[in-house]
């Protein structure tokens, strides 16, 4: 056990069963002595649990913070399932109790702000544990690590480091999207302004769509590979927009000071075509109406769900190109390629089962207290991607020296 850590105590508290709720929470069930999974009522937590197959396995629990705060015992472990602004809250009455947590989310502002009551405490805060952020994170980190071992971290050199993520449909439709997660979500963050670095230059573009770009993926696996690209990708065009604020992750990613960026953006992918197909969306995204985009989210959840008989899918593609001049080259590309099944969902499957080895880590005693990412090392995320590999999410990595 970490050196300051409240032991754990083998119970796991998995606070709500939404669409990223999936195959994550039944490794938790083979690992920890004891699960409850908390829903809004306790019925509905026992049909989410028999449509998982975990019916006996864990228990049903109807969600309140004060109900769970009452069965919160130290060295607890909580799984926030719940949007981003519920996570502070619940850390609250994690390090009250002092109870670890974890979520797949980015670290806001509240949760920041908990941060070094839990380390005093004991509480281990485990973020950005899902797919982006997370596997994205551990991506960046591994072809950072091989690329500073191969150029030198003394070497003066430029650097492209582009990171693309996208939940698309399986098979494409006219609208080039379905709605598995929110609708207001989605149109809200094609509202906020992306700052990311274009042609060695700090770039902000208030409506990111208008950044959208092709951008290729290539699926071929020829050189250094762990894992398998799932599907024949090699050559399909995508549509590639920069989200959020990508210049933070600089300092987060740790790239050497003698290496100056080209490029540098974290983005979202899209199927080719989105850019047309949501010219209408658009225009309405324009006009900034907080109603009437509140309105045209209903819509388009109307007209274009995720149904059951639907499969999505998942593409998330990071590469690291470093130019050291007089020809000293180095590249390196991950990429992820899942679609989902009947059983479970590609995004379920890529959310659940890396904040599920997070947990683990938890539960082994083999993470700090205080505030951490799941990416914060590359000796641990080659770890992390070994054993994720060896959970049935598969990837690809490509190096070219």
């Amino acid at each position: 056990m970490t050196d300051g850590a409240v032991p754990a105590s083998g119970t796991v508290h998995w606070v709500g069963a939404g669409l990223s709720t999936g195959s994550g929470l039944a490794k938790l069930c083979g690992t920890a002595a004891r699960v409850r999974l908390w829903h809004r009522t306790e019925e509905r937590a026992e049909g989410a649990l028999t449509a998982l197959g975990l019916a006996g396995r864990a228990e049903p629990r109807a969600y309140t913070r004060a109900g769970l705060a009452a069965e919160l015992a130290p060295g607890d472990v909580v799984v926030s399932m719940l949007p981003a602004p519920e996570h502070a809250p619940l850390l609250g009455a994690c390090v009250e109790a002092r109870a670890h947590f974890a979520c797949s989310s980015y670290v806001s502002d509240p949760v920041l702000e908990l941060a070094p009551a839990a380390g005093a405490a004991g509480v281990t805060v485990l973020t950005e544990a899902g797919l982006d952020p997370g596997i994205d994170h551990l991506f960046a980190h591994s072809l950072i690590a091989r690329a500073t071992a191969a150029i030198g971290p003394d070497t003066a050199a430029s650097y492209t480091l582009t990171s693309y993520c996208g939940g698309v449909p399986a098979v494409p439709n006219d609208f080039r999207y379905r709605f598995s997660w929110a609708p207001a979500g989605v149109l809200n963050a094609l509202r906020a302004p992306a700052r990311y670095i274009e042609d060695g230059t700090e770039t902000t573009v208030e409506r990111p769509w208008r950044a959208t770009r092709p951008y290729v993926v290539d699926g071929a696996v020829d050189g250094t590979v762990d894992g398998d690209v799932g599907g024949d990708v090699k050559g399909e065009t995508f549509e590639a927009y920069p989200n959020r604020d990508s210049v933070s992750f600089l300092a987060q990613y740790g790239l050497p000071p003698a290496w100056k960026p080209r490029t540098f953006v974290r983005g979202t992918l899209r199927l080719d075509g989105w850019l047309t197909a949501w010219a209408p969306v658009f225009a309405e995204l324009e006009r900034d109406d907080d109603r009437r985009i509140a309105a045209l989210a209903g819509e388009l959840a109307a007209r274009h769900p995720m149904t059951e008989t639907d499969r999505d899918r998942v593409v998330l593609a990071v590469t690291l190109d470093v130019d050291a001049g007089s020809g000293d080259r180095w590249s390196g590309r991950y990429l992820l390629d899942l679609t989902g099944t009947a059983e479970e969902s590609a995004m379920a499957r890529c959310v659940s089962r890396p904040l599920a080895l997070g947990v683990t880590h938890i539960l082994d005693g083999s993470l700090p207290p205080g505030l951490l990412r799941a990416a914060e090392t590359a000796e641990r995320s080659e770890k992390w991607l070994t054993e994720l590999a060896e959970d049935g999410v598969e990837f690809a990595l490509r190096v070219e020296n």
